[in-house]
């Protein structure tokens, strides 16, 4: 059998599956702006939603026993916030899935919200490219750039593109079918499990570690960033704030951790209290990489002080590999 015909057909093939999933995908969106644009109604269009509001937990409660599990009240929540970030359901676009709406979604700025929409299409990104985009502030690169092609194409080689293949074990879309999804692992399952066992590590660790917040939310000169772990050392009396990343770790990270720790410094110290430590994990299955940031002029004290009672790269390191490979074995049984 020749191979171009072969390959002629398994392109029928995968074409149509992907008609199929854009059909179950967009009737899913759609069906999620309906659902949130009810729950704002039912709210009397109040655009501010109290935690753990009656009616969404209500709502949470009966829908997870007629649907399963795609309807807890954080997801509710996330669909009563696309309404008020889509209002105008008939400009709804089918070439985009869910997950790139919840990425949206997490863009305040309503100019940059729209070229991440249309930059999504054009460029047909899978969700982990326009995540990082967003994660990167590409837009606000790409305005002050002068050489914005480069700038443009350099997510072709950081991320994966969208292949069909991928899309169609998209595990929303198999909630919304009422399937069970697939064995593999999701990235931002396998990103929460690492955070939560980073968390109990360091409190178990016996030095000093008090927790502070979980994906903490910190906004200056406009702009909202959330820091994945906060933690305050009583025996260093400073406050250590915690990333982790999932792939390759960029210097942008590096940057933003380095950015939060300034922030903390000149915001957030009280009196008496030390400079605050940025760490930066890098969970991969090829190789994990943790960075220490400090604020400028602080190399000394770290190495003097900090390290008596912080953990070690080695040790951190050795916590992110086994705790890794656990969460992988278990999503392939």
């Amino acid at each position: 059998m020749e191979q171009k015909f072969y390959e002629e057909i398994k392109q029928i093939l995968l074409e149509a599956r992907h008609k199929v999933y854009q059909t179950a995908n967009f009737a899913m969106v759609e069906a999620y702006w309906n659902i949130g644009k009810n729950i704002v109604e039912k709210q009397s269009g109040e655009e501010k939603l109290e935690y753990g509001s009656g009616l969404i937990k209500e709502l949470s409660k009966q829908m997870t026993k007629d649907f399963g599990k795609g309807f807890t009240s954080t997801n509710l929540k996330y669909m009563r916030q696309f309404y008020l970030a889509f209002p105008n359901g008939h400009a709804l676009r089918d070439e985009l899935s869910w997950t790139h709406y919840r990425s949206l979604m997490k863009v305040e700025n309503k100019d940059a919200r729209q070229f991440y929409l249309e930059e999504s299409i054009k460029a047909n990104w899978s969700t982990r490219q326009l995540e990082r985009q967003i994660n990167s502030f590409f837009y606000e690169r790409l305005l002050s750039s002068q050489n914005k092609e480069q700038v443009s194409k350099e997510i072709k080689r950081l991320e994966p593109e969208k292949i069909p293949e991928d899309i169609i074990r998209d595990p929303y879309v198999l909630e919304f079918l009422g399937l069970n999804p697939n064995d593999d692992f999701y990235e931002s399952d396998l990103e929460q499990a690492l955070i939560t066992h980073l968390q109990k590590f360091l409190l178990e660790l016996g030095r000093g570690f008090s927790f502070v917040a979980r994906q903490k939310r910190i906004t200056f000169d406009g702009r909202h960033f959330r820091i994945d772990l906060v933690f305050y050392n009583y025996i260093l009396k400073c406050f250590v704030l915690i990333d982790l990343k999932i792939g390759d770790l960029t210097h942008q990270d590096l940057g933003q951790m380095q950015m939060y720790v300034h922030y903390y410094e000149r915001e957030l110290m009280n009196e008496g209290d030390n400079s605050p430590i940025g760490i930066v994990l890098c969970a991969d299955k090829s190789e994990s990489v943790v960075k220490y940031t400090l604020p400028e002029n602080e190399t000394q004290i770290f190495a003097s002080k900090y390290k008596l009672y912080l953990p070690s790269e080695e040790e951190l390191l050795q916590e992110l590999r086994k705790e890794y490979n656990v969460l992988e074995a278990n999503s392939q049984k």
